[in-house]
């Protein structure tokens, strides 16, 4: 049950997988709150101190899943070989721009050579410093990626609905429990 199957995802997939959606999402409205805050706002400093950490738990989590899934059989997927490569590119798309987040938010943050505090606990070091325009460049990148990851993200949750509801599949149905499904 925790184990992926070639029937299904376990536990541990499921988790992640919901686990880093919620998270997608809550730290693209923090992102898009906190950039029109001003100066004198009580939250000014405190809402990029937890994108940060989020961003960077977020991180840990995406390297955790990359591994997981590397490691762990993948159920079948449904569908023409056509929908299946479509699924598949899809898939990679979105690790692809969670990864482009991710790391241009970890540059933007440490463009002045200072590392990323994680909830007061550790800090993240700045590896990377001092490119021309390092922090201008880089949120460019992070804004625009961050739009394209959550629009990635609702087509991947429209595409699940078409499966479920259209198609009859246990697509989404495998997503959320590791019970066996009748649909086919």
């Amino acid at each position: 049950m925790w184990s992926n199957s070639k029937n299904g995802w376990g536990r541990i997939s499921i988790g992640v997988h919901w686990l880093s959606a919620l998270t997608v999402f809550g730290l693209f409205a923090l992102g898009w709150w906190m950039t029109g805050l001003g100066y004198y706002d009580a939250w000014y400093k405190m809402a990029p101190w937890w994108h940060k950490s989020i961003g960077i738990v977020l991180l840990a989590l995406s390297l955790f899943r990359v591994a997981w899934r590397v490691l762990q059989p993948t159920p079948a997927a449904h569908g023409s070989s056509r929908k299946r490569l479509a699924a598949h590119l899809g898939h990679g798309l979105i690790y692809l721009t969670l990864f482009v987040v991710m790391v241009s938010g970890y540059l933007i943050s440490t463009a002045e050579g200072e590392g990323i505090s994680v909830f007061g606990l550790f800090a993240v070091p700045a590896l990377v410093t001092g490119l021309p325009h390092q922090a201008v460049i880089a949120g460019d990148i992070h804004w625009y990626a961050a739009w394209s990851l959550v629009v990635l993200a609702v087509g991947h949750g429209l595409a699940a609905l078409k499966h479920h509801f259209v198609d009859r599949t246990d697509t989404l149905t495998r997503m959320l429990t590791t019970r066996p499904s009748r649909r086919h």
